[in-house]
């Protein structure tokens, strides 16, 4: 624990006095001081001016991020008959109906994201309890529940991620990996913040971005510049 201090200590002071930088400062700062033996995520989080227990301040939905994620994704799919044999051709890990219900139930999650055909979701319906607070419940405004599964599954695969307004109209997700370029890095996350813009709600009165940060897994976080950080 004490090296790991000495690392974090020397990250904060490289971070000292930067705050509202530039994404591109912000990038070259957090993959610098990503020291760590494994390849951290790098991670975004937006503070943002609503209040998502009204139904008309909620923000969610999905961005494809141009250079992906870096990381595997773990797909689900309810399905039956032809839809089923198509989600596992465009390669879903876990395809069932009311099999992989009984396996969720049971408390057996071994999946990232979960699609399910129109005609599930009263199998799936039964799951909310335990899905929804892993934001794993399919829904049809993020392309979960559809009938082209095909699409819905390679998407995720592909470096589709969904966001979706927490507690403090907080929306975090990872961007990439301190293995990317600077520059991929910076497409990403400028495209995750251009999503976020277009996702602002009816509801949402006043500054709707407030703050926006990033950080690696291990590392601190540095605030960016929130004008600077759309891809407009």
């Amino acid at each position: 624990m004490g090296k790991m201090g000495k690392r974090l200590a020397a990250a904060r002071a490289a971070f000292e006095g930067k705050d509202d930088v530039t994404v591109e400062e912000a990038v070259s700062l957090v993959k610098t001081n990503a020291t760590a033996k494994f390849d951290e995520s790098i991670e975004i989080a937006m503070t943002l001016g609503v209040d998502p227990r009204h139904a008309d301040q909620m923000v969610r939905g999905t961005v494809d991020l141009p250079n992906g994620t870096g990381k595997s994704v773990r797909v689900a799919v309810f399905a039956r008959g032809p839809k089923a044999e198509e989600a596992q051709a465009a390669g879903a890990d876990i395809v069932g109906a009311e099999d992989l219900m009984e396996t969720v139930q049971g408390g057996t999650i071994e999946f990232d994201r979960c699609i399910a055909t129109p005609d599930m979701m009263p199998i799936v319906g039964r799951l909310g309890k335990v899905l929804g607070p892993r934001n794993l419940m399919p829904n049809p405004k993020v392309g979960t529940v559809t009938m082209d599964v095909k699409e819905a599954v390679e998407a995720a695969k592909g470096g589709q991620v969904q966001f979706k307004a927490e507690k403090a109209g907080v929306v975090h997700a990872g961007v990439g990996k301190a293995s990317f370029d600077e520059g991929k890095l910076v497409e990403n996350i400028r495209a995750f913040v251009d999503a976020v813009a277009r996702a602002k709600p009816s509801g949402s009165k006043g500054t709707y971005m407030k703050k926006i940060a990033i950080s690696s897994t291990m590392g601190p976080g540095v605030s960016i510049n929130v004008e600077n950080a759309t891809g407009n």
